[in-house]
C-alpha cells in the first residue's frame, strides 16, 4: 500500500472535473463550476477531519485548519494551492498511466500517435526513469497545475492526523480559484487564513523552491485610423493596422519571450486584431528588477507618445495595469520561510532548485499582503496544454516536503 493511499485517487478524482477558469469574468469565482468544486472540497476536508472548514466569502478560497498537537509556541504555517485550470480544453479529461517509464521511450498520448511525449522534444522526461507517469490522452490538459498541489496538501494533512507522533504546530490550508486568470489572490483574506508564514504548492519539477518572481503588468494598445478609399488615400488615410505594426516594431527587438531567459524581462505581444479603421494589441510586460520594470512601462508609453506626435493627434491610446510584483522584495527581509523549506528539502535528500521564476504565483500577491509566501514544487511538467504530465513519485515527495516543513518548524520552536 502506498504511503499516501488517497493521494493519487484524490488527484484523479479532481482532474476529471472541469475547473477551467473564465477570463474577463466579473464574478468571484469566475464561474459556477468553480463554486461547485469548492463546495466539494469543503466536504472532502471535513471528511479528513480538519477544523474550521469554510469558503471565505470575500475570496471564494476554501480554508481549513489542522490543529497543533504540540504545547510549543510554533509559527502557524499555511499551505496554498489553486484548483482552477488554464485556458485549454478541460472537458472529459482522461488520465493515462505509464508505469516504470524507461526515461527514453516516446510516449503515445492518443491512439493514433498524433501527439506524443518525446524526450527529444521534452528532455525532462529523462529525469523520470523508473517512475509512474500520469499523462493526458492528447485531447486535453491534465490539471496537475495545480490539482497535484491540492491533492498533496490534503494527503499531508490526512497523514499528520493519522500519525500524531509527528509533532507540529497549527497548519492552515487554503485552496483557491482563478489563479490561472490572475485574479485568484486579489481578495485573499490573510486574517481569516491565519498563518504566520505560508507556501504555495504550485511549482514544477522535483526540488523547485521559488521566492523571486517577475514584476508584471498587462498593457492594452488601441489604435484609431482614418479609412478612405485607397485610390484617394495619399495624405489622408491612416492605416490603424500599419500604425500597430509600427508600434510593435519600435519596441526592443531582443526583449521578447522567445529571445530571453533568466532575469531578462520582455514585452510579449499575445494578441492582435486590426483593420484600416482600428487595431488592438495586447501585451504583458515583465521584469524581475522593479526599476527596470518601471522603465519598461515608460518606454512602452513613450512609443505611443512618439507616434501620436508623428500623426499630430491621439491615434494611439495605451492602458497599463500592474498585475503583481516580485515577492523577493518582501521575503528577503526575513529569509526564515525560505530557509525552513530548504532545510526540509535537504533532509529529504532532495536537491533544492532555487532560481527566479519567469512568471508569478498567487504567493506574489499574498506576500505583499503581509504573508511571506514562496513557492514549492508540486510536480507538474509541460503545464497548460496537452503535453502536461506528472510523476506519482514526485507527488509523493512533494507531500513529504509539506510534512517535513511542519515537523521542522515544531522542532525549531
Amino acid at each position: 500500500m502506498a504511503k499516501y493511499e488517497n493521494l493519487i485517487p484524490r488527484f484523479l478524482k479532481y482532474v476529471k472535473v472541469n475547473t477551467r477558469s473564465t477570463p474577463n469574468s466579473t464574478t468571484v469565482p469566475s464561474n459556477e463550476r468553480l463554486t461547485k468544486f469548492a463546495e466539494g472540497l469543503v466536504e472532502d476536508l471535513k471528511a479528513i477531519g480538519l477544523d474550521n472548514v469554510h469558503i471565505n466569502a470575500q475570496s471564494s478560497y476554501v480554508y481549513a485548519t489542522l490543529p497543533a498537537n504540540t504545547t510549543k509556541q510554533v509559527k502557524k504555517i499555511g499551505f496554498i494551492s489553486h484548483f482552477d485550470t488554464a485556458d485549454f480544453n478541460s472537458e472529459n479529461i482522461t488520465p493515462k498511466f505509464v508505469e516504470n517509464y524507461d526515461g527514453q521511450s516516446v510516449i503515445k498520448l492518443d491512439d493514433a500517435g498524433k501527439y506524443t511525449l518525446d524526450p527529444a522534444v521534452f528532455p525532462n522526461l529523462k529525469n523520470y526513469k523508473g517512475d509512474t507517469l500520469i499523462t493526458t490522452d492528447g485531447s486535453t490538459l491534465l490539471g496537475a497545475d495545480d490539482k497535484s498541489g491540492v491533492a498533496e496538501i490534503m494527503a499531508a494533512a490526512e497523514y499528520l492526523l493519522a500519525h500524531p507522533e509527528i509533532k507540529h504546530g497549527e497548519i492552515e490550508i487554503g485552496l483557491g480559484p482563478d489563479e490561472e486568470i490572475g485574479t485568484g489572490a486579489d481578495h485573499f483574506d490573510v486574517k481569516d487564513f491565519g498563518a504566520d508564514i505560508a507556501y504555495t504548492v504550485d511549482g514544477g519539477p522535483l526540488g523547485q523552491l521559488e521566492y523571486e518572481t517577475f514584476n508584471a503588468a498587462d498593457a492594452q494598445v488601441e489604435v484609431t485610423g482614418t479609412n478612405v478609399h485607397p485610390a484617394e488615400a495619399k495624405g489622408v488615410m491612416v492605416n490603424a493596422s500599419q500604425v500597430a505594426m509600427d508600434f510593435h516594431a519600435a519596441l526592443p527587438e531582443h526583449d521578447r519571450p522567445e529571445n530571453t531567459e533568466g532575469r531578462e524581462g520582455f514585452f510579449h505581444l499575445y494578441s492582435m486584431t486590426g483593420t484600416v479603421d482600428s487595431a488592438h494589441l495586447s501585451y504583458i510586460i515583465r521584469d524581475h528588477d522593479r526599476q527596470v520594470f518601471e522603465d519598461r512601462k515608460k518606454l512602452f508609453q513613450g512609443v505611443a507618445d512618439q507616434l501620436n506626435k508623428q500623426y499630430g493627434s491621439e491615434r494611439v491610446q495605451v492602458t497599463i495595469k500592474d498585475q503583481y510584483y516580485n515577492m523577493r522584495e518582501v521575503i528577503e527581509k526575513d529569509m526564515t520561510v525560505v530557509d525552513l523549506a530548504k532545510q526540509a528539502l535537504e533532509e529529504l535528500d532532495i536537491k533544492p532548485l532555487i532560481f527566479p521564476v519567469r512568471g508569478g504565483t498567487d504567493g506574489s500577491k499574498i506576500s505583499f499582503m503581509g504573508l511571506p509566501t514562496p513557492n514549492l514544487f508540486a510536480g507538474g511538467e509541460n503545464m497548460h496544454g496537452r503535453f502536461e504530465y506528472v510523476s506519482e513519485q514526485t507527488m509523493e515527495k512533494a507531500t513529504d516536503v509539506v510534512i517535513k516543513i511542519a515537523q521542522l518548524a515544531e522542532q525549531q520552536a
